[in-house]
């Protein structure tokens, strides 16, 4: 049966997050289409994952049998976010934009995924083409045509991560506006956050699906 690796990231939890209902209504409708599929589930504002240390990177770079027992421990905890990467059939992440960027909780696992000649940069790899949907939330809008478009740093990095790096088939939900229910100062963007969070929360259902539907074919 299929596997769904899902990532949370948002440091808020579930009722206060944008990003964690949209993951869930994708998770929801995935379970619906693989009721006896696998989920692997990883809550990185709960449980963070370690930052990449001296040892974990340039033990990717050696034989194993050269390592020392400090590259072994630190590239060990590697392996098992490699793994879980790797036995996934599918892949959903929730990637609030925090200062322009996505959580460092999130970039640490990124940075632990990433290795060359095993999951990035060679043909053998496992996870290349893997359906990657990122649920790309943000307090205010960064879209083509808006005045901070030249600030919209999480697609671009994400693309250049998962798309040219890793080689997945990766599709960004955002869900945009998410500070104008709490901020005065965008009471009048209310019904345009709204609109947003529906249209993603459906996409999400619909994306969800759409990714079952062509692993079961």
């Amino acid at each position: 049966m299929a596997t769904l690796l899902h990532i949370d990231s948002s440091v808020f939890p579930a009722g206060a997050s944008t990003s964690r209902a949209v993951t869930d209504a994708f998770r929801k409708a995935w379970e619906e289409q693989h009721p006896e599929g696998t989920v692997i589930y990883r809550d990185l504002a709960a449980n963070p994952v370690p930052h990449i240390t001296a040892d974990a990177h340039t033990a990717g770079f050696a034989d194993p049998a050269a390592h020392s027992p400090e590259q072994a421990d630190a590239f060990a905890a590697r392996v098992q976010l490699i793994e879980e990467l790797e036995q996934a059939d599918a892949v959903l992440i929730g990637a609030p934009m925090y200062n322009f960027s996505i959580p460092s909780t999130l970039k640490a696992w990124l940075d632990n995924v990433v290795l060359i000649g095993r999951t990035a940069m060679t043909e053998d790899s496992k996870v290349k083409g893997t359906p990657v949907t990122v649920v790309a939330s943000r307090g205010g809008s960064y879209a083509p045509g808006t005045p901070r478009e030249g600030y919209e740093y999480v697609q671009t990095y994400l693309k250049a991560i998962f798309t040219d790096t890793l080689a997945v088939d990766l599709h960004f939900i955002v869900p945009e506006l998410t500070m104008a229910p709490h901020n005065p100062a965008m009471t009048e963007l209310v019904p345009l956050f709204e609109a947003s969070r529906e249209r993603a929360l459906q996409d999400a259902s619909a994306k969800a699906k759409e990714v079952a539907e062509r692993l079961a074919a």
